[in-house]
């Protein structure tokens, strides 16, 4: 699905190319596939900035598709603490791979994909000539390193791969017998689109959801029928993000001059054109804005971000050959000095970074552990766009900064995940301004103390960041929550929901009109969960949120909704 910052940017992709055939005297027609979304039509037109005419009754044949929800066991009831999901993910992916049978198994994130990866390697060690069978694939793998894995696919030379989305959709991957899910992806549509990676050609297939301990997975995995019966999500896009915006219009200026009133995508963009003229970008002449700097624009934007900077990860084990990229805002988390940086399966350590340059030198090692960094976020309101009272909280929709800043690692051992250790990252702050739904609550709230206070609104923003991606159709690392006990904004208890995106791309708007529909919510999975005093399944570990914090969550939602 073309939605959030990659919709974004596709949009003004084809913005670009109806710029350029319009000049050329054609008007071409697009025709738009997608999967089950609940506003085809709207998105549609919002990508191609043409009408669409919706056609929606589906009659392509299909095989015989076994969906199973698999919910790994509690291994301690006390705390609602489950087995990993990448373990049993990696059990089950084995079983399926030992019987050669082509399996592609997706994770959530980078540092996931390479850890199950590693896991599998190793087991297959045991069959021979199979771990060079078992391939990772994600974002930060050179194009010849993917294109090389998307045909092994296809001609069933490789027997397994592990991915993040990368290979939901838009990719020719061949025929797979079975695909698993290691947790919820976040939207109904995006697990439907990994589940039908396998058995694309009328053959019976498997896919199996590995549920995570996350407030998200298990609603998910203890209310099949909101799967399986609920309305689709829609697909959310905003064009006109002002970093996405400015980076496209310097690629159509590169690409064909500007002349003087022009629109791009019906947008006015005179202030733009003068800002990158005083910029020395473009040159103003004759009623026409020309390009004139000596760089080409395409090279400073990731469709799939919308910061415009990545850095070069160079391995230095041998000479200097590069071996991959991470975008800006997942570097001082993922390669920090004495990171572990796994790649395709292989760990190295990074020996320096040079955060100026964008450049991280590596070094091959072999260790039994991987790394994992903490982040420490602060948010300020710099503008207010919506504001209204709503029973006992005022709520709020405006700009942000958020400054994240890096500041220890974990050391992970394989397998058993036991804490070995940590060190301290030194590394600058991090901004983002972004837009962000918040709202505050009275200080004397269902008479609960400060401390009280503070332990049931950590839980309470853990449930509903995790939850809100069934309403909002995005991944649920693409909001983040803050919580201050005492806002310099408010002057109050607030809990903050930002856009994890420059500018914002339209999530934190929708949260702003359903806050009441986001409480109820979150107060039915508090409420359904099992465990004792909160865990990772509601309110989140007590070592995070405190002793109590389910009481106090629920506490503070009867007394914000007043029922």
């Amino acid at each position: 699905i073309y939605r959030g910052i990659f919709g974004s940017h596709t949009a003004n992709v084809l913005r670009r190319l109806r710029r350029i055939c319009n000049f050329y005297g054609s008007s071409p027609i697009f025709i738009c596939c997608s999967a089950t979304i609940a506003n085809p039509g709207e998105l549609s037109q919002k990508l191609t900035g043409k009408p669409a005419v919706l056609i929606d009754e589906n009659g392509a044949p299909a095989g015989e598709k076994n969906i199973i929800f698999y919910n790994p066991p509690v291994v301690n009831r006390q705390l609602g603490i489950r087995r990993s999901s990448l373990l049993e993910a990696k059990t089950i992916a084995l079983n399926f791979l030992k019987n050669k049978i082509q399996t592609i198994t997706f994770a959530r994130s980078r540092l996931a994909v390479e850890v199950l990866l590693t896991y599998l390697q190793e087991d297959m060690k045991k069959v021979a000539g199979a771990i060079n069978r078992i391939r990772g694939y994600r974002g930060g793998y050179l194009p010849k390193e993917r294109r090389e894995i998307e045909k092994g696919l296809r001609e069933g030379e490789i027997l397994g791969v592990v991915s993040t989305n990368a290979l939901e959709l838009g990719i020719d991957i061949g025929n797979l017998d079975a695909s698993i899910i290691t947790g919820y992806p976040g939207s109904v549509a995006s697990t439907w689109q990994q589940a039908g990676r396998a058995g694309r050609r009328n053959s019976i297939s498997a896919s199996i959801l590995v549920a995570s301990s996350s407030p998200l997975d298990q609603f998910i995995i203890n209310h099949p029928e909101y799967f399986f019966k609920a309305s689709p999500e829609h697909g959310l896009i905003n064009p006109n993000n002002l970093y996405i915006l400015v980076s496209h219009i310097k690629c159509a200026a590169f690409e064909l001059p500007f002349t003087d009133g022009e629109t791009f995508g019906g947008e006015h963009i005179d202030e733009i054109l003068a800002f990158l003229a005083d910029e020395e970008i473009l040159r103003h002449v004759g009623g026409r804005w020309h390009w004139m700097a000596e760089s080409f624009p395409a090279e400073e934007i990731s469709l799939r971000s919308a910061s415009t900077e990545n850095f070069v990860i160079i391995d230095i084990t041998e000479g200097a050959k590069v071996i991959g990229e991470v975008d800006r805002s997942s570097a001082p988390m993922m390669i920090h000095e004495e990171a572990i940086y796994l790649h395709a399966g292989q760990q190295y350590q990074v020996e320096k970074l040079d955060y100026e340059e964008k450049k991280a030198y590596v070094r091959k090692v072999n260790v039994d552990y991987y790394t994992d960094a903490n982040l420490a976020v602060e948010i300020k309101v710099l503008d207010v766009f919506k504001e209204k009272n709503v029973a006992n909280c005022q709520n709020y929709l405006g700009e942000v900064m958020v400054t994240s800043l890096a500041t220890m690692f974990k050391k992970i051992k394989f397998f058993t995940h036991e804490n070995l250790g940590f060190g301290h990252i030194h590394l600058p702050p991090e901004e983002l301004h972004t837009t962000a739904f918040w709202f505050s609550i009275p200080e004397n709230i269902g008479r609960l103390s400060p401390e009280e206070i503070k332990s049931g609104l950590l839980g309470l923003c853990n449930v509903m960041v995790n939850i809100a991606p069934l309403y909002l159709m995005c991944d649920p690392r693409d909001i983040r929550g803050v919580v201050q006990i005492k806002s310099p904004f408010t002057q109050k208890p607030t809990i903050y929901i930002y856009d994890n995106f420059p500018g914002g791309v339209g999530f934190s708007e929708k949260l702003y009109d359903m806050e009441k529909q986001l409480l109820k919510a979150a107060r039915q999975v508090i409420m359904e969960c099992d465990c004792e005093d909160g865990c990772p399944s509601c309110v989140g570990p007590y070592e995070e949120v405190g002793h109590g914090s389910k009481t106090f969550a629920l506490n503070i939602i009867k007394g914000v909704l007043s029922d």
